[in-house]
Protein backbone atom coordinates (compact mmCIF):
# COMPACT_ATOMS: atom_id res chain seq x y z
CA UNK A 1 0.00 0.00 0.00
CA UNK A 2 1.47 3.32 -1.14
CA UNK A 3 0.39 6.83 -0.15
CA UNK A 4 0.02 7.93 -3.75
CA UNK A 5 -1.25 11.50 -3.72
CA UNK A 6 -3.09 14.26 -1.90
CA UNK A 7 -6.08 16.12 -3.33
CA UNK A 8 -6.52 19.87 -2.96
CA UNK A 9 -9.85 21.32 -4.14
CA UNK A 10 -9.68 24.81 -5.62
CA UNK A 11 -11.23 27.84 -4.00
CA UNK A 12 -12.73 30.90 -5.66
CA UNK A 13 -9.44 31.89 -7.36
CA UNK A 14 -9.62 28.89 -9.69
CA UNK A 15 -7.34 26.06 -10.74
CA UNK A 16 -4.36 27.89 -12.24
CA UNK A 17 -4.07 30.43 -9.41
CA UNK A 18 -4.42 27.77 -6.72
CA UNK A 19 -1.83 25.48 -8.31
CA UNK A 20 0.58 28.39 -8.76
CA UNK A 21 0.15 29.47 -5.13
CA UNK A 22 0.84 25.99 -3.77
CA UNK A 23 3.78 25.39 -6.10
CA UNK A 24 5.34 28.73 -5.11
CA UNK A 25 4.93 27.91 -1.41
CA UNK A 26 6.77 24.63 -2.00
CA UNK A 27 9.45 26.15 -4.22
CA UNK A 28 8.58 23.98 -7.19
CA UNK A 29 6.47 23.91 -10.38
CA UNK A 30 3.12 22.50 -11.41
CA UNK A 31 2.07 20.69 -14.57
CA UNK A 32 -1.18 20.90 -16.51
CA UNK A 33 -2.89 17.59 -15.79
CA UNK A 34 -5.95 17.52 -18.00
CA UNK A 35 -9.64 16.67 -17.99
CA UNK A 36 -11.46 13.78 -16.26
CA UNK A 37 -14.38 13.04 -18.60
CA UNK A 38 -16.08 10.56 -16.25
CA UNK A 39 -15.96 12.92 -13.26
CA UNK A 40 -16.48 16.39 -14.75
CA UNK A 41 -13.26 17.73 -13.24
CA UNK A 42 -9.83 18.86 -14.36
CA UNK A 43 -6.53 19.12 -12.55
CA UNK A 44 -2.99 20.38 -12.30
CA UNK A 45 -0.22 18.23 -10.81
CA UNK A 46 2.54 19.20 -8.38
CA UNK A 47 5.12 16.38 -8.49
CA UNK A 48 6.66 15.24 -5.21
CA UNK A 49 9.49 12.88 -4.35
CA UNK A 50 9.07 9.15 -3.65
CA UNK A 51 6.42 8.58 -6.31
CA UNK A 52 3.85 10.97 -4.85
CA UNK A 53 2.12 14.15 -6.01
CA UNK A 54 -0.47 16.78 -5.16
CA UNK A 55 -3.55 16.85 -7.35
CA UNK A 56 -5.04 20.34 -7.49
CA UNK A 57 -8.54 19.85 -8.87
CA UNK A 58 -11.58 21.89 -9.84
CA UNK A 59 -15.08 20.87 -10.80
CA UNK A 60 -16.44 21.88 -14.20
CA UNK A 61 -19.88 22.90 -15.36
CA UNK A 62 -20.35 19.46 -16.87
CA UNK A 63 -23.14 16.85 -16.53
CA UNK A 64 -20.69 14.21 -15.31
CA UNK A 65 -19.85 16.32 -12.25
CA UNK A 66 -23.44 16.03 -11.00
CA UNK A 67 -23.48 12.23 -11.34
CA UNK A 68 -19.97 11.18 -10.29
CA UNK A 69 -19.11 10.92 -6.60
CA UNK A 70 -15.70 12.48 -7.22
CA UNK A 71 -17.21 15.50 -8.96
CA UNK A 72 -19.69 15.90 -6.12
CA UNK A 73 -16.90 15.73 -3.54
CA UNK A 74 -14.78 18.35 -5.31
CA UNK A 75 -17.76 20.70 -5.71
CA UNK A 76 -18.71 20.40 -2.04
CA UNK A 77 -15.16 21.18 -0.84
CA UNK A 78 -14.77 24.06 -3.29
CA UNK A 79 -18.05 25.58 -2.17
CA UNK A 80 -16.61 25.58 1.37
CA UNK A 81 -13.75 27.74 0.10
CA UNK A 82 -11.41 25.02 -1.13
CA UNK A 83 -8.59 23.20 0.65
CA UNK A 84 -7.44 19.67 1.36
CA UNK A 85 -10.07 17.26 0.11
CA UNK A 86 -8.44 13.95 0.90
CA UNK A 87 -5.64 11.46 0.36
CA UNK A 88 -5.29 8.43 -1.88
CA UNK A 89 -3.51 5.10 -1.48
CA UNK A 90 -2.56 3.00 -4.49
CA UNK A 91 -2.69 -0.78 -4.31
CA UNK A 92 -1.45 -3.47 -6.73
CA UNK A 93 -4.83 -5.21 -6.87
CA UNK A 94 -8.11 -3.51 -6.03
CA UNK A 95 -10.20 -6.72 -6.05
CA UNK A 96 -9.84 -7.43 -2.29
CA UNK A 97 -11.10 -3.92 -1.53
CA UNK A 98 -14.08 -4.41 -3.83
CA UNK A 99 -14.89 -7.59 -1.95
CA UNK A 100 -14.45 -6.01 1.48
CA UNK A 101 -16.49 -2.88 0.62
CA UNK A 102 -19.05 -4.99 -1.29
CA UNK A 103 -19.12 -2.83 -4.39
CA UNK A 104 -17.28 -2.48 -7.68
CA UNK A 105 -14.46 -0.08 -8.42
CA UNK A 106 -15.15 2.79 -10.80
CA UNK A 107 -13.08 3.33 -13.92
CA UNK A 108 -11.25 6.63 -14.15
CA UNK A 109 -9.29 8.31 -16.91
CA UNK A 110 -7.63 11.60 -17.66
CA UNK A 111 -6.82 13.07 -21.04
CA UNK A 112 -3.51 14.88 -21.22
CA UNK A 113 -3.40 18.18 -23.13
CA UNK A 114 -1.45 16.35 -25.87
CA UNK A 115 -4.19 13.70 -26.22
CA UNK A 116 -2.63 10.80 -24.30
CA UNK A 117 -4.88 8.93 -21.88
CA UNK A 118 -4.14 7.85 -18.32
CA UNK A 119 -6.36 5.09 -16.87
CA UNK A 120 -7.03 3.64 -13.41
CA UNK A 121 -9.80 2.16 -11.23
CA UNK A 122 -10.81 3.55 -7.83
CA UNK A 123 -13.09 2.78 -4.93
CA UNK A 124 -13.99 4.53 -1.69
CA UNK A 125 -14.97 8.05 -2.76
CA UNK A 126 -18.31 7.81 -0.98
CA UNK A 127 -16.45 6.72 2.15
CA UNK A 128 -14.34 9.86 1.90
CA UNK A 129 -17.44 12.02 1.42
CA UNK A 130 -19.08 10.52 4.51
CA UNK A 131 -15.90 10.57 6.61
CA UNK A 132 -13.11 12.76 5.13
CA UNK A 133 -10.38 11.23 7.28
CA UNK A 134 -10.58 8.14 5.05
CA UNK A 135 -8.46 7.81 1.90
CA UNK A 136 -9.81 6.16 -1.20
CA UNK A 137 -8.13 3.29 -3.02
CA UNK A 138 -6.68 3.35 -6.53
CA UNK A 139 -5.15 0.79 -8.87
CA UNK A 140 -3.25 2.20 -11.82
CA UNK A 141 -3.93 0.55 -15.18
CA UNK A 142 -1.71 2.62 -17.47
CA UNK A 143 2.02 2.17 -17.88
CA UNK A 144 4.23 3.79 -15.24
CA UNK A 145 5.60 6.26 -17.80
CA UNK A 146 2.16 7.92 -18.00
CA UNK A 147 1.56 8.18 -14.27
CA UNK A 148 2.07 11.44 -12.36
CA UNK A 149 4.75 9.76 -10.24
CA UNK A 150 6.93 9.63 -13.36
CA UNK A 151 7.41 13.42 -13.08
CA UNK A 152 9.82 13.00 -10.09
CA UNK A 153 9.64 16.12 -7.94
CA UNK A 154 12.19 17.03 -5.26
CA UNK A 155 9.72 18.10 -2.55
CA UNK A 156 9.12 15.36 0.04
CA UNK A 157 5.85 14.73 1.86
CA UNK A 158 6.88 14.21 5.48
CA UNK A 159 3.74 14.32 7.66
CA UNK A 160 -0.03 14.45 7.69
CA UNK A 161 -2.14 15.78 10.53
CA UNK A 162 -5.63 14.35 10.32
CA UNK A 163 -8.65 14.83 12.54
CA UNK A 164 -9.76 11.25 12.96
CA UNK A 165 -9.39 7.92 14.66
CA UNK A 166 -6.63 5.32 14.39
CA UNK A 167 -9.25 2.63 15.01
CA UNK A 168 -11.45 3.85 12.14
CA UNK A 169 -8.52 4.20 9.76
CA UNK A 170 -7.20 0.76 10.67
CA UNK A 171 -10.59 -0.76 10.01
CA UNK A 172 -10.92 1.04 6.65
CA UNK A 173 -7.41 0.25 5.43
CA UNK A 174 -7.36 -3.27 6.91
CA UNK A 175 -3.98 -2.25 8.31
CA UNK A 176 -2.90 -1.47 11.87
CA UNK A 177 -2.32 2.28 11.99
CA UNK A 178 0.53 3.57 14.14
CA UNK A 179 2.60 6.73 14.09
CA UNK A 180 3.44 6.48 10.40
CA UNK A 181 2.21 5.06 7.14
CA UNK A 182 4.41 4.33 4.12
CA UNK A 183 7.23 6.38 5.65
CA UNK A 184 5.02 9.42 6.36
CA UNK A 185 4.44 10.63 9.92
CA UNK A 186 0.74 10.35 10.70
CA UNK A 187 -0.57 12.58 13.48
CA UNK A 188 -4.15 11.82 14.42
CA UNK A 189 -6.03 14.31 16.57
CA UNK A 190 -9.55 14.10 17.95
CA UNK A 191 -12.01 15.85 15.64
CA UNK A 192 -13.47 19.08 16.98
CA UNK A 193 -15.60 19.47 13.89
CA UNK A 194 -15.45 17.73 10.52
CA UNK A 195 -12.83 14.95 10.32
CA UNK A 196 -10.22 15.13 7.59
CA UNK A 197 -6.80 16.56 6.74
CA UNK A 198 -5.89 19.56 8.90
CA UNK A 199 -2.48 20.30 7.45
CA UNK A 200 0.38 18.70 5.57
CA UNK A 201 4.13 19.22 6.05
CA UNK A 202 6.70 18.96 3.28
CA UNK A 203 10.50 19.06 3.18
CA UNK A 204 11.44 21.50 0.40
CA UNK A 205 14.76 22.84 -0.93
CA UNK A 206 14.11 25.88 1.29
CA UNK A 207 13.23 23.94 4.43
CA UNK A 208 10.01 22.59 5.96
CA UNK A 209 6.69 24.02 4.71
CA UNK A 210 3.29 23.34 6.24
CA UNK A 211 0.10 23.91 4.26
Amino acid sequence: MHVDHLIFATGPDGLKSEAARLAEALGTDYKDGGFHPRFGTRNHIIPLAEGRYIEVVEVLDHPAADKAAFGQAVRARSEMGGGWLGWVVSVPNIAPYEQRLERSAVQGSRHFPDGRKLEWVQIGIRGLIADPQLPYFLEWKSDESLRPSALHGDVKLTSLQISGSAERLSEWLDLEIGEEIDGIILELVSPRGMPGINHVTFETPNGPVTI
